[in-house]
């Protein structure tokens, strides 16, 4: 009893002090906004602060780089700090890769989300640097592709304190600083939600999860839309490749098959530049965004050019 009143209390107390501390931040200077079909401008994101969960490789680190090349503030908040034997990349080094551009900037920290303590400490450790948060890309995510006989309790648990929770608390933490922001944004790596049985067949629990993260991101655009903070779901249209991928059983055929992470970085980039006033409650595609741009010729991003694509999950043909 003890426990939960004092662990009450300090969670209380951090709220307040975030509270305080965001009263005293200067507002960010309004950018010039990209639109749809049009140009956006290289340094659409000086001055602003983004903050990536599961940044350290894949999708998040290339996500990272685009932003930093057009002069945002990224944090790499991950778990990962020693090299995995299987995975490449932590969050130093990633913070590295991108302060070596010379554009931009990289704050690696640490970050386990499925810890609610540790998401408040590292979004009030980002303030202290940066003096706010203008966009927050949820992408850290987990997965377990089997059916309910074959996913334990464990792996049940990880998908939805990483995937649901995770997203949500992260943005709670983040949300008296994108009030305060000129352009926030949220953007949750989720897919378009699809009820045909077949997400539901092969691998139920993953599925639910995804969806469930479709489902934030639809609620932080109702929620936060008296704020103008834009909150869209992205998803690709190919599969991606990852480190992930290449891990599979048959990884590289499908590797063969997918196009490079750079795609989503460049479609997220197109979103987070938007005006946040009119581009909220979206389930967008890598694509489809990129086609908006302007952009028709694809090939740069396949990792075997001319090769056919294997569409992502949750994508109808």
């Amino acid at each position: 009893m003890k426990r939960n009143f004092f662990q009450k209390a300090r969670r209380l107390i951090n709220q307040l002090e975030v509270l305080a501390e965001t009263f005293s931040l200067p507002r960010v200077e309004k950018k010039e906004l990209g639109v749809v079909g049009g140009d956006v401008p290289d340094n659409a994101l000086d001055n602003q602060t983004v903050f990536i969960s599961g940044g350290s490789r894949g999708i998040g680190l290339a996500i990272a780089k685009r932003c930093a090349q057009a002069g945002a503030t990224v944090v790499i908040a991950a778990k990962t700090t020693a090299p995995h034997p299987k995975l490449p990349g932590t969050i130093y080094s990633a913070a590295d890769e991108i302060n070596q551009l010379g554009v931009g900037k990289a704050i690696p920290v640490v970050l386990d989300i499925r810890d609610e303590d540790a998401i408040e400490q590292a979004v009030a450790q980002v303030v202290k640097q940066t003096g706010g948060i203008d966009v927050v890309i949820n992408n850290a995510s987990a997965i377990h592709l089997a059916d309910m006989e074959n996913t334990p309790s464990k792996k049940f648990d990880l998908m939805f304190s990483i995937n649901v929770r995770g997203t949500f608390l992260l943005t709670q933490a983040c949300l008296p600083y994108l009030r305060r922001s000129a352009n926030p944004h949220i953007v949750t790596l989720s897919p378009p939600i699809s009820l045909q049985p077949k997400w539901f067949a092969a691998h139920g629990a993953y599925t639910t999860s995804k969806y469930a993260m479709s489902m934030m991101a639809m609620t932080f655009a109702e929620e936060l839309a008296a704020y103008d903070i834009a909150s869209n779901a992205l998803w690709p249209k190919s599969t991606i490749a990852t480190s992930a991928i290449e891990n599979m059983v048959g990884g590289k055929l499908l590797e063969d098959r997918s196009r490079k992470p750079e795609i989503m970085a460049d479609a997220c980039y197109a979103v987070i530049t938007r005006d946040a006033k009119t581009c909220s409650g979206n389930f967008f595609i890598d694509e489809d965004v990129l086609r908006e741009q302007g952009i028709t010729d694809f090939d740069h991003y396949a990792c075997k050019p001319g090769h056919p694509l294997q569409r992502d999950l949750f994508l109808e043909d």
